[in-house]
C-alpha cells in the first residue's frame, strides 16, 4: 500500500521552475572582470536557462550526456546548471586551476560533449582542444556568440523528465592518489542537500538574504549554493574575480548579508580592511550576518575576529 500524499520526485529543475515563480523579480548580479556590472533576475536566469536547454537538444544533445563548463561564477554559467540539467544532460564544471594534463584527463574521462568556457580561458582552451576527443561544441560564455547561440530559441522548452535518481552533476576530485576521480551527483541527493542547507543552523538561506558565494562554481558544486540559492529565492551576487577590494565592495554596495568561502578569502580580506582603516576608508562589512568558512580549517583568530564585527561563522570542516 502506498501513502496518499502528493507523489513528486525530486528533480532539480522543480527549483528553478519554483524560484521563477515565488521570486522571479529578486535580483541576481554579476560583476565581471572589466568591472562592468549586468543585473537580472531569477525570471531572466529561468528564461536564458530554457533556452539553452532548447539550444543542446537541438545541438544533438541526449539524456545523460555531458556538458563542461570551465568558467567563473556569474550569471550565465548559473544558467547553464539549470540549462544543461533540464536539458536532461549532466552538467560537469571543471576545475580552471588544474593542470593541463589532468584537464584532459577528466574531460576525456567525462566524455564531455559540450564545452562552455570564459574568454579569459580561450589560451587554455586553445591548448587543450587538439587533445580533447569527445568535445563537439565550444561555446564562449561572454560573447556574442553566446547571445546568438541562445537569440536563435525561443524558450518553449518542456523539462525533460525522469526519475530522480538520474544524474544531473559530474565534478572530479584531486585531491586523490593516481588520476583524478569523478563523483556523479544525483537529482534526489543534490534536492535533499539543498533542503538541508537552508535551516538555520546551516546556510540560513532566506528570500531576505543577499548571497555573495566566494567558493567557485567550479569546485564543488560551489557547496550547493546554487541549488539552495534557488529554492529560498536568494539574490545572489556573483564576481568573476576575487581579489578583496573588489569583493568588499561588492559586500557594500549591494548589501551582501551571506558568503561562503575557503580561509584563504577571509585572510585577505582582513589584510584589505587594516590597509581600508589606515587609509581612513570604510572597513567594516557592511551588512554581512553570516559567513561559512570551509576547505581546510580556519584559524581561531579568524572565527574570532568576523564574530567581533557581529559575523555568525558556520565552520563546515572536520
Amino acid at each position: 500500500m502506498l501513502g496518499g500524499m502528493q507523489d513528486w520526485d525530486l528533480r532539480v529543475t522543480h527549483l528553478i521552475d519554483y524560484a521563477e515563480r515565488e521570486h522571479g523579480t529578486r535580483e541576481i548580479v554579476t560583476r565581471w572582470a572589466d568591472g562592468s556590472i549586468e543585473r537580472t533576475n531569477w525570471a531572466g536566469v529561468a528564461s536564458e536557462a530554457r533556452r539553452m536547454a532548447q539550444a543542446l537538444v537541438a545541438m544533438g544533445l541526449k539524456p545523460a550526456d555531458r556538458v563542461a563548463t570551465f568558467a567563473m561564477n556569474h550569471h550565465r554559467h548559473l544558467a547553464a546548471w539549470y540549462g544543461a540539467i533540464g536539458a536532461g544532460g549532466v552538467i560537469h564544471t571543471v576545475n580552471v586551476r588544474l593542470f593541463d594534463e589532468d584537464l584532459i584527463y577528466i574531460m576525456n574521462h567525462a566524455e564531455d560533449r559540450v564545452l562552455l568556457y570564459d574568454t579569459q580561458f580561450q589560451p587554455v582552451v586553445d591548448r587543450l582542444k587538439p587533445h580533447l576527443k569527445t568535445v563537439e561544441h565550444y561555446i564562449v560564455f561572454d560573447s556574442a556568440q553566446y547571445e546568438e547561440w541562445l537569440g536563435a530559441q525561443d524558450g518553449d522548452f518542456e523539462w525533460v523528465s525522469g526519475d530522480e535518481r538520474d544524474p544531473c552533476m559530474l565534478c572530479y576530485t584531486s585531491g586523490t592518489t593516481g588520476n583524478p576521480k569523478g563523483v556523479l551527483y544525483q537529482h534526489r541527493s543534490t534536492m535533499l542537500h539543498a533542503m538541508a542547507e537552508v535551516a538555520p543552523t546551516i546556510f540560513n538561506l532566506s528570500m531576505t538574504a543577499a548571497l555573495l558565494p566566494i567558493v567557485p562554481m567550479f569546485h564543488a558544486a560551489s557547496w550547493g549554493l546554487p541549488f539552495a540559492g534557488a529554492m529560498a529565492g536568494v539574490k545572489f551576487v556573483f564576481s568573476t574575480t576575487n581579489e578583496a577590494s573588489v569583493l568588499h565592495k561588492l559586500m557594500l554596495d549591494e548589501g551582501v548579508t551571506h558568503s561562503a568561502g575557503v580561509p584563504t578569502v577571509w585572510l585577505a580580506m582582513f589584510q584589505h580592511l587594516d590597509a581600508e582603516k589606515a587609509a581612513g576608508r570604510r572597513y567594516d562589512l557592511g551588512k554581512l550576518q553570516l559567513v561559512t568558512i570551509g576547505g581546510t580549517a580556519a584559524p581561531r583568530m579568524m572565527i574570532e575576529r568576523l564574530m567581533t564585527q557581529g559575523v555568525r561563522v558556520a565552520h563546515a570542516w572536520g
